[in-house]
């Protein structure tokens, strides 16, 4: 049975919990209201941008995102039909198929990037002021305890509490 959360260490997770989901949604919000693009296309968009020839796997943009496969094949899907991207086969793979960035993906992209870097400032950085570095080391530690177990293929198992609702539920589990 897993020990119990402190008050204060219920307090911190809820603090956190919250600024992640606000975060993320205002982040979101803003970039789909600047550019027209939303977070998944823009995930894909940068990830695209950053490789070296403008193009990717699948399987490696589902890695680098931490997404099945099946959902980054729909999503890249709805891009190529709005000529954010386009699919062309892979010649050392006849299975496989290269996702590229298209020129009006490369320009989504470039567009959106001003206004997310600028959204990312407002709400992110402006907050931060001198603890840059404590966050990023914090963050590290976290990512090095969760490791593998968040990869896409790994199942969430039923007994992994996540949100601040479950706290009724472990507390009187335990």
């Amino acid at each position: 049975m897993a020990e119990r959360l402190s008050d204060d260490e219920w307090a911190a997770w809820d603090a956190f919990y919250s600024m992640r989901r606000r975060l993320d949604r205002a982040l979101e919000l803003r970039l789909h209201d600047d550019s027209g693009v939303s977070a998944p296309e823009y995930e894909i968009l940068v990830g695209l941008g950053r490789s070296d020839d403008r193009r990717l796997r699948v399987r490696d943009i589902a890695e680098q995102i931490g997404w099945e496969k099946s959902r980054v094949s729909h999503q890249v899907t709805r891009m190529e039909k709005r000529g954010l991207v386009r699919r062309t086969d892979c010649a050392s793979d006849a299975r496989g198929t290269w996702v590229e960035l298209t020129a009006d993906g490369r320009r989504a992209m470039l567009s959106a990037t001003r206004g997310h870097t600028a959204a990312i400032r407002r709400y992110f950085v402006a907050a931060l002021h001198d603890d840059a570095s404590t966050l990023e080391s914090f963050s590290r530690r976290v990512l090095e305890a969760i490791g593998d177990d968040a990869s896409p293929d790994k199942a969430a198992s039923p007994d992994q509490a996540g949100s601040p609702d479950d706290r009724d539920v472990v507390a009187r589990a335990s």
